[in-house]
């Protein structure tokens, strides 16, 4: 029971994170249209990181944003890699 309830809530922390991952990228490109203060790029790393990799990476092709920058293009794909490959290993190793 307890690891039915602690995968429940990973996945809600999954999902909330995701969002928060695609809004910040929906934010920093109507800021950049705007020509307004900008999300730091670090902040958009450490939610890709820490598991908001499908909501940064949506947004980022979403909303054609950072999409031109390498880092954004090839980093957080890489991201996103690591922390599944992180969750695979706790999971099943």
């Amino acid at each position: 029971m307890k690891e039915i309830v602690m995968s429940q809530n990973f996945i809600i922390y999954l999902v909330v994170i995701n969002i928060i991952g695609f809004a910040i990228m929906f934010i920093d490109k109507k800021k950049a249209q705007k020509g307004s203060w900008r999300i730091p790029e670090k902040t958009i790393f450490i939610v890709t990181a820490i598991g908001g990799g499908i909501g940064t990476i949506a947004g980022m092709y979403k909303f054609r944003h950072k999409t031109k920058k390498g880092i954004f293009k090839y980093g957080l794909p890489f991201l996103l890699f690591l922390d599944i490959a992180l969750i695979i290993s706790i999971c099943f190793i």
